[in-house]
């Protein structure tokens, strides 16, 4: 009867630690594929699950393009002698007398240094009074002065020089080597002149983003763009910021990978095979490579061209699944276009469920040999 007690009290030890198992949820990194297809929107879920074909990878993959607009595109460039409110200007006068109006006793010129354009484009100049100069190349001033001065003195001789000023500048700020302000002149009246003049971008070049704001209109290009498309080296205009930033796109990678974090992009595009690769690729004891999703909110003209669709408004969830064991999965995974704020999420292989429930069974029954056996020992 003792015996047949010990094995009875073994069963039941064994049985309620088994429904405590089960009952329990058993440890894994994310849901399966049967619960992401439990929430498509064809079983009354919020989401499209859609297979990743190449038709497939080339709607998705649309995302609007860096660039300037035509306003920038089709500015010319800046005179490099042309006079502008703020400017400074170095002015010598000659005179053919010896006593003259503005020159010293002895002196052969007048020298008037760091004049400058007030902001309605006028100067002051002593006998010449209230000129215009903004809108003037130095020649042109040099004339006006002239002729205002031939009435009050003999055959003078006018020098005018456009100086540095605040009139015709560009701010250059971010990741570059040289932040600051600088004029407008002959060598740097292009962007790309302008970014060498700051000292370069202090970035890798590959992920740094160049910011043209003018006005009310900015515009965003790849700085690597700018050495392959030479239309990009857009002309600069007086009163323009330049923002040299990195990229800050990123994908989070979660589930069965070699690492489970938020990645930052290095390149320009990355695909999905690229974007698992980073993150040490798949967990060889744990993925199954049929059930690689990436979800993202899609924008819906985008979601209408996937689904071939034309009805869907606003931001949509969608859920693209790769299957890496496919003929050509590996070919669809490198051609599919991660973007910003994806998650790439790779699922648990079916057997690995069934390797932990052996598992924690196997480790619950020893557990119940040994209460049972404890429970023997006691009672003798």
């Amino acid at each position: 009867m003792k015996v047949k007690a010990s094995r009875g009290a073994r069963m039941l030890v064994l049985l309620v630690v088994a429904a405590t198992v089960a009952g329990c949820g058993l440890p894994r990194t994310g849901p399966n594929k049967r619960e992401i297809y439990a929430g498509s929107v064809e079983r009354k879920g919020n989401a499209f699950i859609v297979p990743v074909t190449a038709r497939v990878s080339r709607a998705a993959a649309a995302a609007p393009a860096l660039g300037f607009s035509s306003a920038f595109l089709n500015a010319g460039v800046v005179g490099s002698d042309d006079i502008r409110p703020g400017d400074v200007l170095g002015l010598t006068i000659w005179e053919n007398v010896d006593d003259g109006l503005l020159a010293a006793a002895g002196a052969p010129a007048t020298q008037l240094s760091e004049v400058q354009v007030d902001g309605a484009g006028f100067i002051f100049v002593p006998y010449a009074g209230r000129i215009k100069a903004s809108g003037n190349t130095p020649e042109a001033l040099r004339r006006i002065i002239t002729e205002k001065l031939d009435a009050q003195t003999p055959d003078p001789q006018v020098s005018v020089t456009r100086l540095a000023g605040d009139g015709s500048t560009v701010t250059v700020m971010g990741a570059v080597a040289g932040q600051g302000v600088f004029p407008i002149e002959r060598p740097t009246r292009t962007l790309a002149a302008m970014l060498a003049k700051a000292g370069g971008v202090a970035i890798e070049p590959e992920t740094a983003k160049v910011t043209v704001s003018r006005g009310n209109q900015t515009g965003t290009v790849w700085l690597t763009d700018l050495w392959t498309h030479p239309q990009l080296d857009i002309a600069l205009r007086p009163g323009d910021t330049v923002v040299v930033e990195q990229d800050d796109r990123s994908f989070t990678a979660l589930g069965a990978t070699g690492g489970q974090r938020r990645v930052k992009f290095d390149t320009q595009t990355i695909s999905a095979l690229e974007a698992i690769a980073q993150v040490g690729g798949l967990n060889t004891s744990l993925a199954d490579p049929t059930g690689v999703f990436v979800l993202r909110n899609e924008r819906a003209e985008v979601a209408n061209a996937v689904l071939g669709r034309s009805d869907l408004r606003g931001d949509q969830r969608m859920v693209y699944v790769l299957n890496l064991t496919a003929p050509t999965g590996l070919f669809e995974a490198r051609d599919f276009v991660i973007r910003d704020e994806d998650t790439v999420y790779v699922t648990e292989a079916r057997y690995v469920q069934w390797t932990k429930t052996l598992g924690a069974l196997t480790g619950t029954a020893n557990s119940a040999n040994s209460v049972a056996s404890l429970a023997g020992g006691s009672g003798n």
